[in-house]
Formats: C-alpha cells, structure tokens, sequence
C-alpha cells in the first residue's frame, strides 16, 4: 500500500510538472489566434488603403505643396512662400464672386435633385407597362459622356438657333428673336447660372432616383401596411418610416452627390466657360483659369483647396448622423 501511495504521488507530480511546463511554454503573441485574426484583417484592408493613399493623399499633399509655393509654369525652380497664395485668393473679387456662385450651384442642384429624384424614385415603383424600358431611358442622361450631352444642350441654348426659344416662340410664351424678349440663356447673367443648373440636375437626378429605389426596395412591404393601417398618410409615411429605414442610404447617395456637384468643372466650361462676366465662375472652374491656362500652379492649387473646407463639414456631418443611427 505504501508503495501504490507512493507511486500515485509519483504520477501526480509528473502530471502537475507536465501542466507547468505547458504553461511556462505558451505559444509566441504572433502565434496567438486574435493577433492571427487581427493581421488577417488588417492585410485584406492593406491594398484599399494602400489604393486610397496613392489615388487620395499624394495628391492632396502634391496640391498643398504647390499651393505654399510660388510654382508656375514659366519657372521650373519654385520657392516657400507660406500662406501668400491664399491671401491672394481671399483679396480676389473673382474668388469671392466665384464662392458664391459655388453655393448656390451646389445647394440649389442638390434641392432640386432630391425633389425630382425623389418624385421618380416612387413613380417607377409604381407597377405599370414597359417599366423596364423606361427605367433604362432614365438612366441615359447619367450614362451619356458628359461632353457629348454638354454639347447639345449648348446648341439648344444657342442664342439664335435655340430649339427651346423657338418652341416657347411658337407658343408664344416668349418674343421673336430679335426682339428683347427673346433669352438669351447662356449670355445673361441670371439665366446662364440656372441653365448650367438645369443640366447639372437634368444629367444627376436619375442618380438619386436610383439610390433612393434601392432605399425603398429594402423597406419590409409589411411596414407600409402597418403604417396604413394605423391611418398614416402618404408624407406621414415617408417622414416617419421610410426615411428613418433607409437613411444610412440616403446619407451616402447624399455625400457622393454634393461631392459630385461641389467640384463639377466639365459642365460649367464647357457651357460658359465661366461667362458671362464670371456670371457662372465656380471654384473648380477660377482654379483652372488660374491654374492652368495663366500658369499660376501655386494660386490655382491654393483655390481649388478652398472646396476641403466645404466639404469636410458635410462629411463630418452626414457620417456622424450615419453612425449615431447605426447605434
């Protein structure tokens, strides 16, 4: 007994020295499975990231670097000269003209996109014949180059051979031409800035209408019902359900629009190219101006940057209302 007592002794030690030393030899941390986990992840974001930087960040960091400098094309040597370029900017009339026009370009196409395309969104959702030919023609202003649906409304803008002014002519909702009745739409002040207006919305609103039926398709049918039942009207049931639904989508079809809009150069130029008298000057179009066709790459850089800081609240602001929904 003494001896079977002793042995069990024996085995017990060896079993507890085997679980110390398992112990004492644990596995490296890179060997770890939540260290494995975290480098998995973290590689499969490496090349978007890696994409992100080299598309985004250099550049930015190229823009801001010519832009506290005194770089032109006529010299290849340039020099620091700190903030002087937006001083300059910010003592121009034609940054200041040009500012305003880009607020009320972006505010002003941005109401009428989400009205339109929100008007479009609910009728194509409606069940009627040739739904899908018509979706496809809806599309076509946002999937026509730019330069080419350019080009044609600047015929149909023409001041003399105006398809629009001769029809409104013909109905006699306008004067003859000649006469001081008779628009001159991209020539005019006023009605130059509304036009690039009406073709910027006319080329992005069927963006909307796209984003915002991908909204509503998400929306559980039985909720409209519910909703219906309880005697909630058509905007009650927009405002107070629909909307809180699909609000992650709407803020990002939101964000990709006001970025779209905000830095437009291809309409505006090829439009009016800034005219009349600066009438329809944007930022992205004073920044080619001065950029590129004067050879000021420092002041051009320092202009186009102004559009950061109108950016960056709209950002801030919709990715922080995404996220406290998503909480």
């Amino acid at each position: 007994m003494a001896q079977l007592s002793a042995r069990g002794e024996r085995d017990r030690s060896a079993a507890l020295a085997i679980e110390v030393a398992g112990h004492v030899a644990a596995p490296r941390w890179w060997r770890r499975v939540a260290v494995r986990r975290y480098v998995f992840g973290y590689s499969l974001l490496a090349p978007a990231v890696l994409f992100v930087l080299l598309l985004v960040g250099l550049p930015f960091l190229f823009s801001l670097y010519l832009a506290m400098s005194d770089a032109s094309v006529g010299d290849p040597v340039a020099r620091f000269v700190g903030l002087e370029n937006f001083r300059a900017a910010l003592e121009s009339s034609a940054f200041w003209s040009s500012l305003r026009n880009t607020l009320v370009f972006t505010v002003g196409a941005a109401i009428c996109k989400a009205l339109l395309g929100t008007t479009l969104a609910f009728l194509l959702m409606q069940p009627f014949r040739g739904k899908k030919v018509i979706r496809a023609l809806i599309v076509m202003p946002f999937t026509i180059p730019i330069a080419v649906s350019a080009l044609g409304w600047k015929w149909m803008f023409d001041s003399q051979f105006s398809v629009i002014n001769w029809a409104l002519s013909r109905l006699h909702l306008i004067g003859d031409f000649g006469t001081a009745g008779w628009p001159v739409w991209l020539g005019e002040p006023g009605l130059a800035l509304g036009s690039v207006m009406f073709v910027n919305v006319w080329r992005s609103f069927p963006f909307s209408a796209i984003v915002l039926m991908a909204g509503l398709t998400s929306v559980p049918p039985e909720v409209i019902d519910a909703a219906k039942v309880d005697g909630a009207n058509f905007l009650q049931r927009f405002r107070k359900v629909i909307v809180p639904m699909i609000a992650p989508i709407l803020f990002v079809g939101g964000l990709f629009d006001t970025v779209f809009t905000l830095s437009d150069l291809s309409i505006v130029y090829l439009l009016t190219n800034g005219g009349p008298d600066g009438a329809t000057e944007i930022l992205p179009t004073l920044a080619y101006q001065v950029g590129i066709k004067a050879g000021a790459l420092g002041r051009g850089a320092a202009i186009s940057l102004f559009l950061f800081p109108l950016l960056l609240p709209a950002m801030i602001l919709l990715l922080r209302n995404l996220r406290r929904r998503e909480w």
